[in-house]
């Protein structure tokens, strides 16, 4: 049995369902769970010095483009919206391979871990030549070096150009081909036990790249295998157009109609809903991955989370792809949801601590994870420490509930740990050689993007 030991924490704010905040106490983790938390001094294998330290929950990333790590900050889409945008984009990412899907997970995980995310769900779609198990492989083998609880999919696209759709036709795959591999992918990935390190979920891409008899039957071989739905859905104008268009609905009626709403469904953005259909969201338990950046970035709009949480729609934080972020740090998409949210709702705004409990226990719950999210006995060891004697936050840490929403975290973390382990230590990686894995990345950039 290995344990952890966090002693002497100057607090430990757990985002339980009391919103307690714990001073002067520590926090046991035997085999990557939680097993104790208070004054007494334990035993263990290893042992933190939190005294100087603010212990958080481990944030939970519920949505992501690891792939597009190595497609950021590119001059040419910078003022470009979402079609556009993609268009442009997908003439790179139809070059994508087993190297470019390893480093840039390698990546954006690393970033992850490094500012207080301890689970990365990641939406993969571009499957050129129809490889599915070699890019699946490549990024678990990159979470496994990690040491990060990774949430994939296998997700999907069927309409190319030709078909009316977005992406080339090398990207795309047939709905058998796509079936066949979903239920390879999960039957050697998925393992479905509580405290899992791996798990997968079907994601056909969105309504203007996958087909309505792909979003179907993907449903029904999900429930079939007991996984998890995702997809991206009501993120821009162009898209409830494009739905309007070719189906006759909105895109929700359309998701509704196929059956692709229920507490095992979630959706990325959801921008654009009606008050109706928010209220339909919360009766049904349906999911909304919030990815504030992006939507910024790419002028989609604001997503309604006052209206979402008072109705109580399951919503998470998510930094989105990194090509349109451009990065993965999930700390700072915290301060800028707050932010953003003060703008556009005023005194409707979630606090700095309702955005923490998002990025948290929300997240948990729009992933169906129960044994994540908060520091409770019995609940899986994912915290990230931040020491209180940092210049940037002399002053600043009065309220340690809401800091990290009002104030922020710039820079690395001190400590990220993933079921019990240390992954990160100082700020740094434990898990990887970070200088060698800069050079191999910015070589392998190079590369990719020259094809």
């Amino acid at each position: 049995m290995s344990s952890l030991w966090i002693k002497n924490a100057s607090a430990i704010v757990t985002c339980d369902a009391d919103d307690s905040v714990l001073e002067h106490a520590g926090l046991l983790i035997e085999d990557g769970r939680i097993t104790y938390i208070g004054s007494k001094e334990q035993e263990a294998d290893e042992w933190i010095d939190a005294s100087d330290c603010i212990v958080y929950p481990g944030l939970i990333n519920t949505h992501h483009h690891l792939y597009q790590t190595f497609s950021r900050n590119l001059p040419q889409v910078q003022n470009m919206e979402l079609f556009d945008w993609l268009r442009t984009l997908y003439e790179i990412w139809r070059n994508l391979d087993a190297d470019v899907i390893y480093q840039s997970s390698l990546t954006g995980m690393g970033e992850l871990l490094k500012t207080g995310c301890t689970t990365c769900f990641d939406h993969h779609y571009v499957f050129p030549g129809g490889d599915c198990s070699m890019l699946l492989d490549a990024q678990f083998a990159a979470a496994r070096e990690l040491g990060v609880r990774m949430y994939a999919s296998r997700g999907s696209m069927d309409l190319s150009k030709k078909d009316g759709g977005l992406p080339p036709d090398s990207v795309v795959q047939t709905v058998d081909e796509i079936l066949k591999d979903s239920r390879n992918a999960v039957e050697k990935y998925h393992h479905p036990e509580p405290f899992s390190m791996e798990m997968v979920a079907l994601a056909p891409c969105s309504p203007f790249s996958a087909s309505e008899e792909l979003y179907r039957q993907s449903a029904v071989l999900a429930r079939s295998l007991g996984v998890r739905l995702h997809t991206h859905l009501c993120e821009t104008i162009d898209e409830e157009n494009y739905v309007m268009g070719k189906y006759g609905k909105r895109p929700f009626a359309y998701m509704e109609s196929m059956d692709w709403v229920g507490n095992d469904v979630w959706y990325a953005h959801g921008i654009h809903f009606n008050d109706e259909e928010l209220k339909r969201m919360a009766q049904t338990g349906t999911g909304v991955a919030h990815c504030p950046v992006s939507n910024m970035k790419l002028s989609s709009g604001v997503c309604r989370i006052p209206e979402m949480r008072k109705l109580g729609v399951p919503v998470g934080l998510a930094v989105d792809g990194s090509a349109s972020n451009d990065g993965s740090n999930l700390l700072e998409e915290l301060r800028i949801a707050f932010l953003l949210h003060r703008l556009h709702s005023s005194k409707l705004a979630p606090s700095g601590y309702d955005l923490l409990k998002i990025a948290t226990a929300g997240g948990a719950a729009v992933l169906g994870r129960a044994e994540l999210g908060s520091l409770e006995t019995g609940k899986a060891g994912d915290l990230f420490l931040v020491r209180r004697s940092r210049l940037e936050l002399v002053g600043a840490d009065l309220d340690v509930k809401s800091m990290l929403g009002t104030v922020g975290i710039k820079g690395a973390v001190d400590y990220t740990v993933v079921h019990g382990k240390v992954v990160v230590k100082n700020g740094e990686l434990v898990g990887i050689d970070e200088e060698k894995e800069i050079r191999k990345g910015k070589e392998l950039v190079s590369n990719y993007l020259n094809r």
